[in-house]
């Protein structure tokens, strides 16, 4: 019988070769995939940087949670490292350990920090969520973003016009952009984002946002965003839904108030004047739900 030997010393060499490729094949898969876009750095918790208010309020509950979970992290790893240390089996003690034992006030410790903690993070999470969801402000702009399969349509519902986005042609090759749509929002003002679906669930999110929320049928959500720096950003359907889902990419640019109204005047001049009603979806709007455009009920 072939006998192996296992003791040879090429093999855990191949095995750490192998292990540093795919180390090193996800790192530049990452970094790829971060690639034209916003990247953070440990000021940030390694979430982009903010560009909106809400940005802001993510980032901070971001930064505070790992921060949180690293000290819970710390105490655990210290008491473990301590049981191994101090409760370790000696040289000439053969018999077992008390294998039943009660300490009540340890008993109630270790049952009421972890609902002491959750209950923090709870509210943390509550009150950031409802600054977050917030939308008793009178807006500046109110923009109905319409998903669908596999694009978006923008209502300016002030400005009385709309852009009706199409499909994401995806070549690789330079250009490819400009098929997808583009939303203008004016920098430093207040812009409701009022939500709806034509067909399927699907999901607005503009990552440099570090905000996103699902476009349900049938009903309307809305969210304000103040965008506090201008610039290109990506956009995308967090949502799948359907074959063509990773398709459904729209860009935003931030812009100061005059080229936002060129924009306006633009749409109005290629005759995109009136808002796009939601006759056109699937399904109609539930009662009570309206999406600010004719025919939204």
């Amino acid at each position: 019988m072939r006998q192996h030997d296992f003791s040879s010393p090429r093999r855990p060499r191949r095995r750490f070769g192998a292990v540093a490729l795919i180390g090193a094949l996800s790192a530049a898969a990452l970094s790829g995939c971060a690639s034209g876009e916003l990247r953070g750095n440990a000021s940030t918790g390694w979430l982009p940087p903010a560009v909106t208010e809400g940005g802001e309020v993510v980032t901070s509950l971001w930064i505070g949670a790992w921060i949180a979970a690293l000290a819970v992290g710390v105490l655990v790893w210290g008491l473990t490292a301590w049981c191994v240390v101090a409760y370790r089996r000696r040289k000439d003690d053969n018999d077992l350990p008390v294998q039943l034992r009660y300490n009540i006030p340890i008993e109630i410790l270790y049952t009421v920090v972890p609902i002491f903690m959750v209950v923090v993070l709870f509210y943390y999470t509550a009150r950031d969520e409802t600054t977050l969801t917030d939308t008793s402000q009178q807006a500046d702009v109110t923009i109905n973003v319409v998903g669908k399969q596999w694009s978006w349509d923008f209502n300016y519902v002030e400005d009385d016009v709309h852009e009706v986005g199409e499909q994401a042609i995806l070549t690789g090759e330079p250009g490819a952009e400009e098929t997808i749509p583009t939303l203008y929002l004016p920098v430093g003002e207040r812009v409701e984002f009022v939500l709806t679906a034509r067909d399927v669930i699907h999901s607005f999110w503009v990552p440099a946002f570090l905000q996103k929320m699902d476009m349900v049928p049938g009903r309307v959500n809305s969210f304000q965003v103040v965008p506090t720096q201008e610039g290109t950003f990506k956009g995308k359907c967090a949502e799948l839904c359907g074959a063509y889902h990773s398709h459904m990419l729209f860009n935003v640019k931030v812009v100061p108030r005059t080229e936002y109204e060129a924009h306006m005047a633009e749409l109005r001049a290629a005759g995109q004047t009136g808002l796009l009603n939601n006759t056109l979806n699937r399904e109609q709007l539930m009662d009570g739900q309206d999406a600010g455009t004719d025919g939204g009920n």
